[in-house]
């Protein structure tokens, strides 16, 4: 039995999962990978809609992740742990790779740089009640992600994927970035090249299985460009 199997036999991970939310990464890491895991979705924003799950995680958002005494938040984390725990380096690269270096930039780079702005997009166009929202805060944040995308524009140019010329968890994690952005209408605005590889990256098999999942029960979804008639949530 190989290593990773010899993993999985001994426990089952659980994953906490919000349609559309950050955790479609580490859903999409799960299902590429073929690990045997335990799935719970929430409506979105869980510490709202699913106040009870505030008691198992206190931060109340998603992802959550449980591995036996493992306790996960971070989405682009669970992916490089899901790599190392499981030696699934088919999916990652090891330290000694020349491209180790690179491969860990996009992972953080894809949370730190690219959905940062995002979030304050998306709170502050249409998770806020009305009185709360901010424009200006909403049309700077918009640009500033536009703007963080110049690195993924030129590095993308004649690859097929971000490393080793193969798909790792740095694509997933940097393509949620992308989805998000289509989500909220800014894949217009996305260079061609950018645009091609988001495509050709949300066709693959595992994400067309997961993408819809918790669609169903799903309270909230973004509301593209120029963000307007966007729902009340606290109505």
């Amino acid at each position: 039995m190989s290593e990773h199997n010899h993993l999985q036999s001994k426990q089952r991970p659980k994953l906490w999962h919000c349609y559309t939310s950050r955790s479609l990464r580490a859903l999409w890491a799960l299902e590429e990978m073929g690990i045997d895991y335990e799935l719970e979705t929430l409506p979105f924003p869980p510490r709202m809609f699913a106040r009870e799950f505030l008691e198992l995680n206190s931060l109340g958002t998603v992802p959550y992740f449980v591995d036996g005494d493992t306790h996960m938040t971070e989405s682009s984390a669970i992916g490089l742990y899901l790599v190392e725990r499981y030696q699934r380096y088919d999916f990652g690269l090891k330290a000694d790779h020349p491209e180790y270096g690179d491969y860990l930039n996009w992972l953080f780079h894809s949370d730190a740089t690219l959905t940062f702005p995002q979030t304050l997009v998306l709170r502050y166009s249409q998770l806020e009640p009305p009185e709360r929202r901010q424009p200006q805060v909403v049309e700077d944040y918009y640009k500033w992600f536009l703007a963080r995308l110049k690195r993924l524009n030129s590095h993308i140019v004649g690859r097929e994927f971000l490393c080793d010329e193969r798909f790792t968890v740095a694509d997933i994690a940097v393509v949620f970035a992308l989805y998000l952005g289509d989500g909220l209408g800014l894949s217009q605005f996305y260079e061609p090249q950018v645009l091609d590889y988001y495509q050709r990256m949300s066709a693959r098999p595992a994400f067309q299985k997961v993408e819809p999942i918790g669609k169903e029960q799903s309270l909230f979804s973004p509301t593209p460009y120029p963000f307007e008639n966007v729902p009340n949530l606290f109505g």
